[in-house]
């Protein structure tokens, strides 16, 4: 294992990550000023690090200069920053396609590789690779090679990735861990979970529907989209986790999966336009901003539903810290 994929394995270790959104318009507009008042607050609310350009970021569909940009002002917070690459929709990546075929191979490796070594130039801690429709371990080492940047795998549940796979993966020297999010198979999280354990990598939980669960099946740390607003509601399950009050790690599970609940639900690709909802409800963003042109329509009535399991889980936190 490669020291600088030790070090990314060991800063990051026990924090919440937040796979922040990226606030932008109907038309697809994004304002970094706003994107930097956006991502303080995320790290000023709990965040230790932050995932940017990720699936909540919809980085994938973003123009280079976009994608440029909000690294900078990401890497700018002084918090460790971890970039999404690779993923592209007209290569099958999420959003897009499940089949196999798309773009050519060499044509997503090259352009992965090279937003990987974008974010090295720009600063990031490491990058977090998308799952592929191709050879995934050899993704792993072009990125590796074009960038020098330690690697979070991703096995995302639109993609999930073979355990012999997974297991070649995590034995690359520049992957520090392992980002699952397989969203109801408890089963191949515990699996995940325990191959990233044995290999000596870090096991990060994505999973926002069974996230007490896998802390209890030895992930240590979390990057969620669920931190892209409702921060202190995710920092609240990790620091009773890391207590020894088994009620109040209940309690903070039970608020943060009712929420989950709320958010995490069929159309599944609706999770970024809830989010964006709850972002903007909070006063992180404005509601010209809170738009996921790319995710599925969702019906108007939505959005109080949503506020309002905000509103709960936000008020239980508030009662503990009054405490």
């Amino acid at each position: 294992m490669h020291v600088s994929a030790q070090t990314l394995r060991d800063r990051l270790r026990g924090s919440l990550i937040a796979a922040a959104a990226t606030p932008m318009t109907a038309d697809r507009e994004v304002d970094l000023d706003l994107v930097s008042r956006y991502l303080a607050g995320l790290v000023a609310d709990g965040a230790g690090a932050l995932a940017v350009l990720a699936h909540t970021g919809r980085g994938p569909f973003l123009p280079p200069e976009v994608r440029a940009g909000v690294i900078e002002r990401a890497v700018a917070l002084g918090v460790p920053v971890l970039v999404g690459v690779g993923g592209h929709p007209d290569a099958g990546g999420p959003g897009g396609s499940d089949a196999e075929g798309g773009s050519p191979a060499g044509d997503g490796v090259a352009r992965t590789s090279a937003e990987a070594r974008v974010a090295a130039d720009l600063g990031a801690a490491g990058v977090l690779v998308f799952p592929s429709a191709g050879d995934r371990p050899a993704l792993h080492d072009a990125v590796w090679r074009a960038s020098r940047l330690p690697m979070i795998a991703f096995d995302l549940y639109t993609r999930p990735c073979p355990p012999a796979v997974l297991a070649e993966i995590l034995a690359h020297p520049g992957v520090a861990g392992l980002k699952t999010a397989l969203l109801s198979d408890a089963m191949g999280c515990q699996r995940a979970i325990a191959l990233t354990r044995e290999a000596g990598r870090l096991a990060i939980t994505g999973e926002d529907r069974m996230f007490g669960p896998s802390l209890l099946w030895g992930a240590e740390a979390a990057l969620v989209g669920i931190a892209a607003a409702a921060v202190e509601v995710g920092a609240a399950v990790l620091d009773a986790f890391r207590g020894d009050d088994l009620r109040a790690f209940e309690e903070a599970s039970g608020r943060l999966d009712r929420l989950a609940q709320a958010t995490f639900t069929e159309p599944m690709e609706g999770y970024v336009q809830r989010m964006l909802w709850l972002a903007a409800a909070e006063g992180r963003i404005p509601a010209s901003h809170a738009h996921d042109p790319y995710g599925p329509p969702l019906p108007a009535e939505e959005r109080a539903e949503v506020v309002r399991h905000r509103g709960r889980a936000r008020g239980g936190v508030a009662a503990e810290q009054a405490e």
